[in-house]
């Protein structure tokens, strides 16, 4: 059974670009670089609904289990990952199904 993982980011005023362009590459390649990722979306919203709730980019990532997912936390090509967003990020909300 498949996980999908769901990162809502809202960056600090003036970082968007900045953090986008650090994390943007090292996303791309986590198919490669991590054992069980399925399928990875990242971005800033294109809904004309305008319902973002001021969050401006999205990471969604498709694991082909929750072991796999868990095994990802920690995995040493997320970590920049994490930190990237941390370091530039106003509010982060995380929410797997």
């Amino acid at each position: 059974m498949t996980t999908t993982h769901v990162v809502l980011v809202s960056w600090r005023d003036g970082e968007a670009d900045e953090a986008e362009a650090a994390i943007r590459p090292l996303v791309a390649d986590f198919p490669r670089s991590i054992p069980g990722v399925v399928d990875v979306v990242q971005g800033r919203s294109t809904s004309p609904e305008g319902k973002e709730e001021g969050y401006d980019y999205a990471l969604i990532i498709t694991f082909a289990s929750p072991e796999a997912r868990d095994a990802y936390l920690p995995h040493p090509a997320h970590q920049p990952v994490a930190e990237g967003i941390g370091a530039h990020a106003d509010k982060v909300v995380v929410f797997d199904v």
